[in-house]
């Protein structure tokens, strides 16, 4: 067992409450003497009282949530950017970070680029419902590191423990117990966790003196123990090309920290060339997940058992969150969180799809996991959603004859919440076709394939896999906005099982949950004003809608 021998203090930064319960074992004193460039960030920081009453009233006259307003205001003339999925209120965003319950809130933090300062800072919105945010200071701030990257937080009864890679050190760990997680403390106030070499970056080079990688972390505990995996790759798939990998290491007091071994095992699902990186290992049920995110091949989840007597992971099933490349316009990484009900709350960042800075960087809807099965994951939106609801409209059951396109008249937009149920009949192919311009010019394609997988052919009619595939290649005329191929996405369906559909349309959004057990999700950027309509055809057979649903959108902003 390697040890980590680290010194065992906190950095008085200034901004921490007095109440704050610290790491057994450790006391306030001076820096580490270790020498590193000094990476204070310009961004202005703020030491916030302790109590809920005092923080919002600071918050109130707050120069950054001041600053925040005028840059949503001005950024919301852009006709590209959501007005009901969360956007940075400033800037680029990447990774979600940390999400979590504290105190009757959701809190989510990402990466964010402050303009005066253009290094990862750790942003911070809070929500009570998880679908109305509000803009709060960034949270965590680079120095000694020179930048803060990915990680995850874990909460325990009087305070939240966020682990994250600095950039330029290794894993930190940071704490805050205060009502709305405003001011933050770094352990040790130096990396807790190191990477191999001072001064060099290389967390995915292969290892010269020890047996793992520093990159993102993720945190939890068991039996009096902290537990932290930092997601990466071993260099011993085939030809000793790069495989995924997650190291685990453990603590009794976040700063002295023992590294164990790579915590996966019987893991045939990923591919070579997969990586690790951003993982949230939470129990779903009576079994667990871990949610990732590989740089070649996407946002993925193991489903598994954990071998508390052994500390390992035991991987026994395997599914995807995108279906196709993650640029442009796809689907990237995962932030993730217990629910408390048994199931998971997990929220993605969708990179952009057009060579325009425009709302460069936006999260997903929040996502619920739960199993359906032993090997089964269902999925579905949550939140309050409803509250964004106005102008229903319904159209009730509506034959489809073969190869007749019908329009929808009544339903149109582009902020749009579509529920909708579908018998493909003996239909080959149902399209439901949104952003649509009159004649056909931009249109965004989701298309459902029954029982038509060809690797399940072979299957029992109970057992035969259907398709589901959002197709954005005509979605936009114009000369910005990139091309990729459709998303395709398998699901399985009972023989005279509908299709149930749930579409998010959001300006340059679409995301489309499948019957509680598939989402596909993408950027568009229809360049027309008229890209608005809505149809369906089914092709080479007949088919039913059985009904159709939907709503305007508010936004979560106003």
């Amino acid at each position: 067992m390697d040890r980590l021998k680290r010194r065992s203090f906190l950095k008085r930064a200034g901004v921490m409450a007095a109440s704050c319960v610290l790491p057994t074992g450790t006391t306030l004193g001076a820096r580490s003497p270790m020498e590193h460039r000094d990476y204070t960030s310009r961004v202005p920081r703020y030491h916030f009282a302790g109590t809920l009453q005092e923080q919002q009233a600071q918050l109130e006259e707050n120069l950054l949530m001041l600053r925040f307003i005028e840059s949503r205001q001005e950024m919301a003339r852009d006709p590209y950017r959501p007005i009901y999925h969360f956007v940075n209120p400033e800037g680029r965003l990447n990774d979600p970070n940390g999400l979590c319950f504290w105190k009757g809130r959701w809190h989510l933090f990402f990466q964010a680029r402050p303009p005066e300062d253009a290094r990862w800072h750790w942003g911070h919105a809070v929500s009570e419902d998880l679908i109305h945010w509000r803009d709060l200071p960034y949270a965590i701030y680079p120095h000694p590191e020179e930048q803060c990257y990915s990680g995850s937080v874990f909460v325990e009864e009087e305070r939240a423990i966020a682990m994250y890679h600095g950039r330029s050190l290794g894993n930190m760990v940071a704490i805050s117990c205060d009502p709305l997680l405003l001011n933050w403390e770094k352990v040790t106030g130096d990396t807790v966790i190191p990477l191999r070499h001072e001064g060099r970056y290389h967390h995915f080079l292969s290892s010269e003196t020890l047996p793992y990688r520093v990159y993102d972390p993720c945190i939890w505990k068991r039996a009096g123990f902290y537990y932290s995996l930092s997601g990466s790759v071993d260099y011993s798939g085939p030809g000793g090309r790069p495989v995924l990998a997650e190291f685990l290491f453990r603590s009794k007091n976040l700063a002295d920290w023992d590294f164990l071994h790579q915590f996966v095992e019987d893991n045939v699902f990923t591919r070579v060339g997969d990586d690790g990186a951003c993982p949230y290992f939470w129990p779903i049920a009576d079994r667990h997940i871990l949610l990732f995110f590989s740089h070649t091949s996407g946002a993925q989840y193991l489903l598994g058992d954990y071998d508390t007597q052994r500390d390992k992971f035991l991987a026994t099933s395997h599914g995807r969150f995108n279906f196709g490349s993650v640029s442009p316009g796809g689907v990237h990484a995962p932030s993730a969180t217990p629910d408390g009900k048994g199931g998971v709350i997990a929220i993605f960042n969708m990179k952009s799809g057009t060579s325009a800075k425009r709302a460069d960087g936006i999260m997903t809807l929040p996502r619920r996991l739960t199993l359906t099965g032993k090997d089964a994951l269902g999925v579905a939106p949550v939140g309050d959603i409803a509250s964004l609801r106005r102008e229903p409209q319904r159209i009730g059951a509506t034959k489809l004859p073969a190869n007749k396109e019908i329009l929808l008249p009544a339903i149109r937009g582009n902020t749009m919440e579509i529920s909708a149920m579908i018998d493909a009949g003996n239909a080959r192919m149902v399209e439901l076709n949104v952003l649509r311009s009159p004649n056909r010019e931009e249109f965004t394609r989701i298309a459902l394939f029954k029982n038509c997988d060809v690797t399940s052919r072979f299957m029992p009619p109970q057992r035969k896999l259907s398709s589901v595939t959002l197709d954005t290649a005509r979605a936009s005329q114009s000369s910005g906005a990139f091309s990729r191929p459709p998303e395709t996405a398998s699901i399985q369906l009972a023989p005279d099982e509908p299709f149930e559909l749930r579409v998010f349309i959001d300006r340059s959004v679409v995301e489309v949950f499948v019957s509680g057990r598939q989402c596909l999700a993408l950027r568009v950027y229809p360049m027309r004003e008229d890209s608005k309509g809505v149809s369906v055809v089914a092709r080479g057979g007949q088919a039913e809608l059985k009904h159709l649903n939907a709503y305007q959108m508010r936004s979560i902003w106003s």
